[in-house]
């Protein structure tokens, strides 16, 4: 939870200049969605349960959240999203099987910059949109035992269409792909052709990605 309140608050103070540049509107969006998940695979290793685990994912579920951008003008927002995602903990067998070992919520944490293609008062626009936050992965009870929830680094990337049915009124389809940093695997060393003695540890970075794809609300104040 700490990781994505700096990061957060430094986006919204980069862009506290542009936000104070003129009248603004404000877009409050709530969404349902369905998510997509995927995991990450490791070396094989024995969980003290007598059962080899070589992959770990949070399984596909609904999502629900929601998005408010304020508008800096007719293009451009500056906005946080929050979303929240039914899931399972599931392991990887190295036989081949799947476990789900708990119930376990996924939340993501961004602050994001929205492009609103076309222009204000037309009916349907195009938009996309780009953030940095954090991913939060809180597993319930595992026989008994508590686990602690887990935040990791991550950015999220959209877009989709919203149509309007008034000036207050509309509504949103989109999607978004957000990929999230669990860790580093190391990968050797690398050295350069061209600078003595330059060689370096090198490392495989390992992401958890999702999918989502949502249908929300748009309210305009």
């Amino acid at each position: 939870m700490s990781v994505r309140i700096p990061i957060v608050l430094s986006f919204l103070l980069a862009a506290g200049p542009a936000l104070l540049a003129q009248d603004k509107k404000i877009e409050l969006i709530p969404f349902v969605a369905y998510t997509l998940s995927e995991g990450i695979d490791f070396d094989a290793r024995d969980i003290g349960t007598g059962q080899v685990v070589n992959n770990l994912t949070p399984t596909s579920g609904f999502t629900y959240g929601f998005q408010v951008d304020l508008l800096a003008n007719e293009n451009i927002a500056f906005g946080f999203l929050f979303s929240d995602q039914f899931s399972k903990l599931e392991i990887g067998l190295q036989n081949g099987d799947k476990e789900d070992l708990t119930d376990m919520k996924v939340r993501n944490y961004h602050g994001i910059l929205t492009f609103n293609l076309g222009e204000g008062g037309d009916p349907l626009r195009p938009y996309f949109f780009g953030g940095l936050g954090a991913t939060q992965y809180s597993p319930d009870n595992i026989n008994g035992n508590s686990v602690d929830s887990s935040t990791r680094f991550s950015t999220t990337w959209g877009g989709g269409v919203k149509a309007y049915a008034s000036e207050h009124v509309g509504f949103r389809l989109g999607g978004r792909w957000t990929p999230t940093y669990i860790n580093s695997d190391p990968a050797g060393i690398w050295c350069s052709p061209y600078w003595p003695f330059g060689c370096w540890v090198v490392s495989d970075a390992n992401f958890s990605h999702q999918f989502q794809f949502d249908g929300g609300v748009i309210l305009t104040f």
